[in-house]
């Protein structure tokens, strides 16, 4: 399998997972394994623990785990890895293009949305 992925992730106490984000084309998703944490989907907040699956449609909600607890969360994380997507870091208010190349991932800001073009005649 070439466009998937899984990692384990470890959060400790008082750690967010990454920055709250968004995708454009990948999916990706979370089995929480010990522990728990705070899912903020948007702008809804989720306790989530042991036993949770939470699924990321792309496009959708931006999202991020947060250990508010005492106790490290520990879960699975996994999805695509295509060649392109867009990611998006509401809080940032930032977005990037990420390719997949031959030394690794690539990130390239982007700017506003713009129509070089007008509409044909």
């Amino acid at each position: 399998m070439s466009r998937a992925h899984v990692s384990l992730v470890r959060l400790p106490p008082g750690k967010e997972s990454f920055a709250k984000h968004a995708h454009m084309l990948e999916e990706e998703w979370i089995y929480v394994l010990e522990g728990r944490a705070s899912a903020e989907i948007g702008d809804q907040k989720y306790l989530v623990e042991s036993g949770d699956f939470l699924g990321f449609a792309a496009p959708g909600p931006a999202h991020v785990m947060r250990n508010t607890f005492d106790a490290e969360c520990v879960y699975l994380m996994g999805g695509e890895d295509r060649a392109i997507d867009v990611v998006s870091y509401p809080e940032l208010e930032k977005r990037y293009l990420h390719m997949q190349t031959e030394n690794g991932a690539e990130y390239y800001e982007l700017g506003e949305p713009v129509k070089p073009f007008g509409k044909a005649e």
